[in-house]
């Protein structure tokens, strides 16, 4: 009933998960990753124990093959299962039990887990694969969300579509630090969720993605008083009143603006 692909950066440690389904809120039954740890998607008749119990083995030591046989040696029911892990390591394993509904399979290598039941046929895992090496180079979650496309391109949940998820754990993090989740995003119900899924991702970045050195613009000279006109125009006497009512604050600098909180500044106010 499901596709995802589990993947490790080994540049920057990340981990994470992408999945789609014709399935109610998929991203809430099949997706779990902890920073440092592991990464794993439970899928087919999932058992979400596996989440739990997988996470916890990952961080006891285990990698992801011996985290595989532990979960799946103590599952009566463990031929109906099909689940995805992807070590802190970037070790990986994928397993289909022989219960699954056909089409029904997997593929691991180098830091990367995809598997899919219920599927129109093996293309779509060979399309994800695909999608995943020519997106060597890419950040974690886009390179994630690549393989899905392709998946769901290639003609994904042969019943259908409904939901779609992305979760990825980062050392930046997200909006608090210290925190590893970088990206939680759901599609729960929807009739092209990978789609919309793509559409959350772009809002994210915007809001959440820290600008690079190349998108900030000293804010002096006549950029400041650029900046402070279409503020006053907005009702604002500061950047940062407007930036956090606007949920743009982690976007951010001391004496600076980037290029994207301009452009959102700009579109709102007359020229």
């Amino acid at each position: 009933m499901t596709f995802s692909i589990v993947g490790h950066d080994p540049a920057t440690g990340d981990l994470g998960v992408a999945v789609a389904s014709k399935f109610l809120g998929v991203g809430a039954a099949v997706p779990a990753a902890r920073l440092g740890q592991g990464a794993i998607a439970t899928q087919s008749f999932a058992n979400t124990l596996y989440k739990r119990d997988g996470l916890a083995a990952l961080a006891g030591g285990a990698d992801a093959a011996a985290t595989l046989r532990s979960l799946t040696e103590a599952d009566d029911q463990r031929e109906e299962r099909q689940v995805g892990i992807v070590d802190a390591a970037g070790r990986a394993v994928t397993f289909t039990g022989e219960g699954c509904n056909a089409w029904a399979g997997g593929v691991a290598g180098d830091g990367v887990a995809i598997q899919g039941n219920i599927l129109t046929g093996p293309e779509v895992v060979e399309a994800m694969s695909d999608a995943w090496i020519e997106g060597e180079g890419r950040s974690l979650a886009q390179r994630l969300y690549a393989a899905l496309v392709a998946g769901d391109a290639a003609g994904g949940d042969r019943r259908g579509r409904q939901s779609a998820a992305l979760y990825v754990v980062s050392q930046t993090g997200g909006y608090t630090p210290g925190d590893d989740l970088a990206y939680d995003l759901r599609v729960d119900d929807h009739p092209d969720p990978v789609t919309e899924l793509g559409r959350l991702l772009d809002i994210h970045d915007v809001l959440f993605k820290p600008p690079t050195d190349e998108e900030l613009l000293p804010l002096a000279g006549e950029l400041a008083q650029e900046v402070r006109s279409r503020l006053f125009t907005l009702g604002y006497d500061d950047l940062d009143t407007w930036a956090g009512v606007e949920n743009l604050e982690l976007r951010l600098r001391a004496g600076h603006i980037d290029t994207t909180v301009l452009r959102i500044l700009r579109s709102q106010t007359p020229a």
